[in-house]
């Protein structure tokens, strides 16, 4: 028998939810770093941040450009940041534990429940964590959401009429060539994929016989999801998955990129979150500026451009924006239903499952 991924009731999203829950969090207060883990070497003014994609823009307008020129304007503290794929970032983290040369670490789930598992972050409560519900941060203090997302797909607006609606619309002749996914297990986008697809399917088995089917379709591996959507802006794919805030943001240069939630067949379509979240990097050489820069990505002003400027959804619930994006942004997500994956349990059995995946596609 196949085994589905444990999820939490499945809730509908309405408009207030998709800006902010009015559920209170658990306050946490900043504890200072532990012995030797936290030094401030030399007083370089600098952080290093290392972080998955979709937050940069390549024409500097993005959410980051924004508050890390923000930041070094009230710190002198200059930013240096690195891009790649969720698992990427964890990998590269990983390989330079001995020789730390990350501050913050902001990545997708469960790459970063991955890297808290692998002792790469310590604990630390930025200011206005408190603010964040229980759910997008942990308990330990170890990483924080600085913003929400949620996951979806894009399609061609202009050479298909219409969105599609369901999985097994996808395994029509006319995507062949014409698909593409980032891949599971390196990209955050990709591993949302088999989320999804086990939760629509109501298991791993009947997900990877679906998915194994639609490799026929599929034009091939992609470690950076953020490559795709151009792709699909020109026509190049008809269809590709990604998320809500990247795709959003990258779609007010991009006239032919549409965002759709697949449905599986005689089903609703469906979605879940999918945050940026936040964490000190353990034993990082500029821990002090860490800290601050966190504290900034927290801070009322920053929040209150994530959804104008990056086109997302603030992570503080207490910040709700009335900006058009945010408008825009609820009119969207409205009619989806939204499932709480249980991020332990996929960290736990992640390599499983894109071995699982794997096999089915001959990947």
């Amino acid at each position: 028998m196949s085994r589905a991924l444990p999820l939490r009731a499945a809730t509908a999203l309405t408009a207030g939810l998709a800006l902010a829950t009015t559920l209170t969090a658990c306050g946490g207060s900043s504890p200072t770093a532990a012995d030797g883990s936290g030094s401030q070497g030399g007083g370089a003014k600098t952080v290093t941040v290392y972080s998955a994609d979709g937050l940069k823009s390549d024409k500097g307008d993005g959410w980051y450009d924004r508050v890390f020129a923000d930041f070094t304007k009230k710190t002198g503290i200059e930013v240096k940041y690195v891009e790649g794929g969720s698992g990427e970032m964890v990998q590269r983290a990983v390989r330079e534990k001995t020789n730390t040369q990350a501050d913050v670490l902001i990545t997708l789930p469960p790459f970063i429940q991955q890297a808290d598992g692998k002792g790469l972050l310590q604990a630390y409560a930025p200011q206005g964590s408190d603010k964040v519900n229980g759910a997008d941060k942990a308990a330990d203090s170890t990483w924080t959401s600085v913003v929400n997302n949620y996951f979806g797909f894009v399609y061609n607006k202009k050479e298909l009429p219409s969105a599609p609606r369901t999985w097994e619309e996808l395994l029509d002749a006319k995507y062949k060539g014409k698909l593409q996914y980032s891949t599971p297990g390196v990209a955050g986008d990709g591993t949302a994929v088999l989320v999804k697809a086990v939760h629509d399917f109501g298991g791993k088995d009947q997900a990877m016989d679906f998915l194994g089917k639609l490799q026929a379709n599929n034009v091939g591996p992609s470690s950076s999801t953020s490559k795709l959507a151009p792709k699909t802006d020109k026509g190049e794919l008809l269809v590709a998955n990604g998320d809500v805030q990247m795709n959003f943001a990258q779609s007010k240069s991009m006239p032919n990129l549409g965002i759709w939630f697949p449905a599986k067949d005689g089903g609703k379509p469906t979605t879940f979150a999918l945050p940026y979240a936040a964490g000190l990097v353990a034993k990082a050489p500029h821990a002090d500026n860490g800290r601050k820069l966190l504290d900034y990505l927290l801070s009322e002003d920053a929040q209150k451009l994530v959804s104008e400027v990056g086109g997302g959804f603030p992570a503080r619930t207490d910040v709700k924006p009335t900006d058009a994006n945010a408008i825009e942004l609820t009119k969207l997500m409205g009619g989806v239903e939204v499932f709480e994956p249980d991020w332990a349990d996929i960290d736990k059995n992640l390599t499983a499952y894109v071995d699982a995946w794997k096999s089915a596609t001959g990947s």
